[in-house]
């Protein structure tokens, strides 16, 4: 059963990036080292994200059920950053649009996934007690691949030079909410008390937005 239910979580989380490597036309093009290298570029990115959090940004100690909104708000517009490394990626790959933001995308993704899931479900799913947890940080791993997806279109259209005047200002706001997606989530569930299960939800729905 312990190992069912690893395999289960493991599959649920893994899969769809698979999937999305081999679909989308990325394998053809030997895009497999250049989606390694914006990996690498996430693990640089959010080195400097830590560094710059803990020296600038050290752990509120406010009172319990207090919700330190200036301090989180600062906090997630270091999340600039990623917008800064998805730009990078795409202006080192020559190419088409969409390969510069699938490659971006799959390796940003991936790397997080493999960083921040990886660990927690080889020790956690491998447990003698089931736990829906692990099954919703599986979801929430897919709902990542579609952010970050949706964020380097957005980048990539923020980008060109060809961009309509009356696009930019939607294109800027996708962008506000791509950065503080995590901020304004997380106000959201402490405003409204929202269960783990309707947090889900609500990641996924803004997620799945289309980028205008």
């Amino acid at each position: 059963m312990t190992l069912f239910h690893f395999g289960n979580c493991f599959a649920l989380a893994y899969f769809p990036y698979f999937i999305t490597y081999k679909c989308s036309g990325l394998s053809e093009y030997n895009a497999f080292w250049r989606c390694v290298q914006a990996g690498a570029t996430y693990l640089f990115v959010q080195l400097c994200k830590m560094l710059f959090l803990a020296t600038f940004f050290p752990t509120w100690e406010g009172g319990a059920g207090v919700y330190d909104f200036v301090g989180e708000f600062m906090k997630a517009t270091v999340d600039m950053a990623d917008l800064l490394g998805l730009h990078l990626v795409m202006s080192r790959n020559a190419g088409k649009g969409e390969y510069k933001i699938m490659v971006a995308a799959m390796g940003w993704a991936t790397a997080e996934l493999v960083m921040s899931r990886c660990i927690p479900l080889w020790v956690g799913a491998r447990g003698i007690e089931f736990d829906w947890k692990y099954i919703q940080m599986s979801f929430d791993s897919n709902i990542s691949l579609v952010h970050y997806i949706a964020m380097a279109a957005v980048v990539w259209m923020f980008t060109r030079y060809d961009l309509p005047k009356s696009f930019r200002l939607p294109v800027t706001v996708l962008l506000g909410l791509c950065v503080y997606k995590a901020f304004l989530m997380e106000l959201f569930v402490h405003l409204f008390l929202l269960g783990s299960w309707t947090a889900l939800l609500e990641v996924l729905l803004e997620s799945s937005e289309p980028p205008t």
